[in-house]
């Protein structure tokens, strides 16, 4: 059976139109080759919601017979590509199906390619990398995070760069030829094509080893089974509030156990205790209830709850008080307030070398002729 699919991994509603671009390029192409292809959605907890992960599945096949056997699961497992489509991702998407996290890599099959748009290194990517105990290849399309599709002048390419790096790593899947000739239906575009192109010619790609990777075993939780599921909606318990060592006194919001929403953010809020004036602005306007009241009255956010809106950045009255930092800067969720309080000269420290990964994310370009800047810069840096 010659049937290959394609993962794409993306922030919903901010990149719903690249992952919708890059499908139907895949199927159009397809198309070309005298094949068959699909494209189908998949959501984890709220198709909604800015920035929660969401998926799209393209799947090519050489007849109806074999698309159908292909289809007949509802999550491809054995993808030849996986698209990642902001880096921040590489450590794994939750909440899919209620059940915790999952790897990034989790439904590539062995020796497949897991496509990353972005500006680290692959040993940088593997460090966040979930292992997955058989080999594969991280490939990379140097490029900041895209958020093109939805505004204004929002046509930077990475579409067809990403789908000219696919047609480098997984021919089989898609070729340049017919990538180019779906790019020039119905009007040539000669621009695109040459974008393409270069994702071919510019990706590179590194192999992983089945032992490499973040050794972390990805949070998980074990759903009823039908006999035990309940024949009405129930929620249970009446907790406002959890107590927890060290925070008596202090204020701690009752929350799911089994919902996190940590891979919701690309950027994190970063708290400097000391100018901190306990104003509350970023608990009562936090829309997640994300912030902890400290027993000595600081606002502690919860890095398992906190999905990087950036809000409470925005209400905080002191400059720089609250710092948005690139989530590609931490390894763990831990507690900023327990920090400051252990050792308050290091975590100071510690601020300010996060504090050089802050982030000010765009949205697609800014004004016309931005990419073409943008090309003539990285050519003359090459």
């Amino acid at each position: 059976m010659a049937t290959g699919s394609v993962e794409i991994i993306y922030r919903g509603v901010f990149q719903k139109t690249l992952a919708k671009n890059i499908c139907r390029d895949i199927v159009f192409a397809a198309r070309k080759r005298d094949k068959v292809g699909i494209t189908f959605s998949r959501y984890s907890d709220s198709p909604e919601r800015n920035g929660i992960p969401a998926k799209q599945f393209a799947v090519v096949a050489d007849t109806d017979e074999e698309m159908e056997e292909y289809l007949s699961r509802y999550e491809p497992g054995n993808n030849d590509v996986t698209i990642v489509c902001d880096d921040t991702l590489c450590k794994g998407i939750e909440s899919w199906g209620w059940n915790g996290v999952q790897p990034i890599n989790s439904l590539l099959k062995e020796n497949g390619t897991l496509l990353v748009t972005s500006e680290r290194s692959p040993n940088g990517l593997i460090g966040d990398i979930h292992r997955k105990g058989a080999p594969y290849n991280l490939a990379i399309i140097k490029a900041p995070a895209s958020f093109s599709g939805m505004w204004v002048f929002r046509d930077d390419h990475t579409d067809v760069r990403l789908l000219g790096a696919v047609a480098k790593v997984a021919p089989n899947v898609l070729t340049l030829d017919s990538l180019i000739a779906a790019i020039n239906e119905p009007k040539k575009n000669d621009a695109k094509a040459a974008s393409a192109k270069r994702g071919y010619d510019e990706v590179t790609s590194t192999p992983v080893g089945a032992d490499q990777g973040n050794e972390a075993i990805p949070i998980k939780f074990e759903l009823p089974h039908m006999s035990q599921m309940e024949e009405c909606l129930v929620v249970r318990g009446e907790h406002v509030r959890e107590e927890a060592p060290g925070w008596q006194g202090g204020y701690r919001p009752g929350r799911n156990p089994v919902f996190k929403k940590f891979s919701t953010r690309s950027a994190r809020p970063v708290v400097n205790f000391d100018t901190c004036t306990k104003c509350s602005f970023c608990w009562l306007q936090c829309p997640d209830s994300v912030f902890n009241v400290a027993p000595d009255g600081y606002y502690d956010p919860d890095m398992e709850a906190c999905c990087g809106c950036g809000i409470c950045k925005e209400v905080c009255p002191v400059a720089d008080c609250i710092t948005m930092v690139g989530e590609e800067a931490f390894t763990d969720n831990q507690s900023q307030w327990e920090l400051w309080k252990k050792d308050d000269k290091k975590y100071t420290e510690w601020l300010a070398e996060k504090q050089q990964s802050e982030v000010t994310r765009s949205h697609g370009l800014h004004h016309v002729g931005q990419y073409a800047e943008e090309i003539a810069a990285e050519e003359k840096r090459s």
